[in-house]
């Protein structure tokens, strides 16, 4: 009986037996009780039926299954993480927030009005009059005139900023998606040491079956036999250590993915493999001049700093204001008048901001010069890592990976018949182990290394 029907009984028993006897025991003298407690249970028991059939047919519910985990390929993972990332989402914010600057800069000055109230005389000294007798009211409106495109400067110069803004935005997605570029390897990577490690085992399996046969058989002594099974808590342990290894390539993926899918219910795929086609260092150091975005950014600075100079010069020109203004002073009824005021830049024309703005060319100038040095630094450095992995790996998958499993297999047959010793055999399986999981980590060196060239040259050049 499952829990849910025992303890649905119980209620039943306890409301209609325990509880009315105590009930009648309360309210009614001994002699009454338990006759009144009996011709209530006879009436309960109309529902007795329908409670059997609940507890005899019901079918306990069906165990939850969780959800398979979902396969996502590069790109998906990519599409999400520009989607949900929030360290790019909030760095983002700063192009639209550049962009609202443009509004700013392009805006004319505000008119200015001035009221008036002239001559109000409240004390009564002299001949009698009202407080407002001699009252001279004006109103003045004034506008100031920006002289030598300040405007259209201002706003050339937020422009420029906002293109500075998405070359800086697209320089921090080139870092963060080198980051998940690198997690989403180490995941792959991390899958494939649990699969070598699995496979391990199982092989192992396998050994051992066969040698408790030739124990049995008076083949091998027992002490070989207990070597033999000791030695598969390596192998245990390497399947453990894969584990915790691929949940935690897991975890680091979704932190960048700002996603709370169970470790359990996520999954990449993808090529694991490496390619010897690669282009010329020529080659990548032009793909890296025409696309890496903190180089543009650098050029843009060069370009708004020449802007801020023209501007810096523009403001130290005189700006005049004119005026209008309207009022009354009796005799006069109405009257009004325009004028016209100038400063005189004398000692202030902008010498310290001009001087500046054309140092600021210079420095700007040095920077560009750093940020292509560093460029193709970049470039030739993760060239290098990436041929270098590339030089490492062909021998692996030419001849070494078909000799370690052919000397392993020709060491455990000679074990069998008695050709080779157990130790050559543990020392056979020992460098197949070594020689799978050298290669294991060399392809994901390469792919790392990739991803490095792909961040050196600005764009995924290398799948």
């Amino acid at each position: 009986m499952q829990p849910h029907f025992r303890r649905l009984a119980v209620r039943y028993v306890v409301r209609y037996t325990v509880r009315p006897f105590i009930r009648y025991i309360i309210r009614y003298d001994g002699r009454y009780a338990v006759p009144c407690m009996v011709r209530d249970m006879i009436r309960s028991l109309r529902v007795l039926p329908l409670v059997v059939a609940a507890v005899c047919f019901a079918q306990p519910a069906p165990p939850s299954v969780p959800p398979p985990a979902q396969s996502f390929t590069w790109e998906n993972v990519k599409d999400r993480f520009e989607q949900n990332n929030p360290t790019l989402l909030a760095d983002k914010l700063n192009i639209d927030e550049s962009r609202a600057q443009e509004i700013t800069a392009h805006l004319r000055p505000n008119p200015s009005l001035g009221l008036l109230a002239d001559q109000i005389d409240p004390f009564n000294s002299g001949p009698s009059h009202g407080a407002f007798a001699y009252l001279l009211p004006s109103a003045t409106v004034s506008y100031l005139i920006e002289r030598d495109h300040k405007r259209d400067l201002r706003l050339e110069s937020a422009k420029k900023a906002t293109g500075i803004a998405v070359s800086n935005h697209a320089d921090l997605e080139r870092s963060l998606l080198f980051n998940l570029r690198s997690g989403f390897v180490s995941t792959l990577q991390a899958k494939a040491v649990l699969k070598l490690a699995t496979d391990n085992l199982a092989y192992y399996d396998h050994v051992l079956a066969i040698s408790r046969d030739r124990f049995s058989a008076g083949d091998i002594a027992q002490i070989d036999l207990d070597r033999l099974e000791l030695q598969r808590v390596q192998y245990e342990s390497d399947v453990q250590t894969a584990l915790v290894n691929l949940r935690t390539a897991k975890i680091q993926l979704l932190t960048l993915l700002n996603d709370r899918t169970p470790v359990e219910q996520f999954d990449v795929t993808g090529l694991f493999d490496f390619s010897d086609q690669l282009s010329s260092q020529d080659d990548f150091r032009k793909i890296a001049l025409d696309s890496r975005p903190d180089l543009q950014a650098a050029v843009e600075a060069v370009d708004k700093a020449q802007t801020d100079h023209k501007l810096a010069t523009a403001n130290g020109s005189t700006d005049p204001t004119v005026s209008f203004d309207v009022g009354r002073n009796p005799p006069i009824d109405a009257y009004f008048g325009v004028g016209v005021s100038i400063p005189l830049r004398i000692f202030d024309r902008n010498q310290g901001e001009k001087l500046r703005t054309k140092l600021d060319i210079d420095r700007n100038q040095r920077l560009l010069d750093a940020a292509r040095a560093q460029v193709f630094s970049d470039v030739d450095s993760a060239y290098a890592t990436v041929s270098s992995n590339v030089v490492l790996l062909q021998p692996y998958k030419a001849k070494y990976l078909q000799q370690a499993v052919r000397v392993r297999d020709t060491v455990f047959f000679a074990y069998q018949h008695g050709g080779a010793s157990l130790l050559d055999f543990l020392n056979a399986q020992s460098d197949y182990r070594a020689v799978e999981l050298s290669y294991v980590n060399l392809i994901g060196a390469y792919l790392t290394a990739a991803a490095q060239l792909n961040m050196a040259v600005g764009r995924e050049v290398i799948q």
